[in-house]
């Protein structure tokens, strides 16, 4: 499971003209779910994110993770994270999880994150969308479980 985490000061995601998610201050995070991931490895990978620290202290030190600046997080499944770019002139997708179990695991992730974390926004599984942020630092973090 991977998850590239960007630090915004402003996300939201669209799909067929409409936000379907929207945050200020928070984490937008695009997840790349995989064949071999399981239950345990989105639940390590989530606390990772809720602990992560990537926010600035008052000394401008990042010291302070999304959950101490009672930051939102924004979710939005991505499975090109997952190509395999290493060779050749076209991603290859054998290592991502097949639509199914894909949607299993996002959605078990997107319910843990609920129950962790009161300000949780999502993306539309599957579905072709419009993702605008605003990168505060800019700050991005690729994690992997």
């Amino acid at each position: 499971m991977k998850g590239l985490i960007q630090r915004v000061s402003e996300a939201s995601v669209k799909v067929d003209g409409g936000v379907v998610g929207q945050i200020d201050r928070g984490i937008l995070l695009l997840l790349g779910v995989e064949k071999n991931d399981t239950k345990q490895m989105a639940d390590r990978l989530l606390q990772k994110i809720l602990s992560y620290r990537i926010f600035d202290d008052e000394s401008g030190k990042m010291n302070l993770s999304l959950k101490d600046v009672d930051g939102a997080l924004l979710i939005v499944s991505q499975f090109t994270l997952v190509a395999d770019t290493k060779k050749g002139l076209r991603p290859g997708f054998s290592k991502g999880a097949s639509p199914e179990s894909g949607l299993l695991l996002y959605n078990y992730f997107t319910d843990q994150a609920r129950l962790s974390h009161h300000k949780i926004e999502l993306g539309v599984y599957g579905a072709d969308m419009k993702v605008s942020l605003v990168n505060d630092g800019p700050v991005t973090f690729m994690l992997e479980t």
